[in-house]
């Protein structure tokens, strides 16, 4: 996964904001959110992703999947990522 090439990303104190230069939106993630989208541009795999959040945050895994399902979700319909 990748970035749109229209969208910048800048890391903030609490998460991460990005900017859809095509359409002028801002986007915010908090923190888990930055978590998240910094494994998938690394080419983590959604699985590896959401372990690594469950193992870190001490959550189950279940929830770990339905967060970064859901992330993973929210940005594929602002059109902020690519595969």
């Amino acid at each position: 996964m990748r970035l749109h090439p229209d969208v910048s990303m800048t890391d903030t104190d609490d998460g991460t904001v990005l900017l859809h230069g095509r359409t002028g939106r801002y986007f915010q993630l908090n923190l888990t959110g930055r978590e998240v989208l910094n494994g998938l541009l690394r080419g983590q795999a959604p699985a590896e992703v959401a372990h690594g959040l469950a193992v870190a945050h001490g959550i189950g895994a279940d929830r770990a999947t339905d967060d970064v399902k859901a992330v993973l979700a929210q940005l594929a319909s602002a059109d902020l990522v690519l595969p």
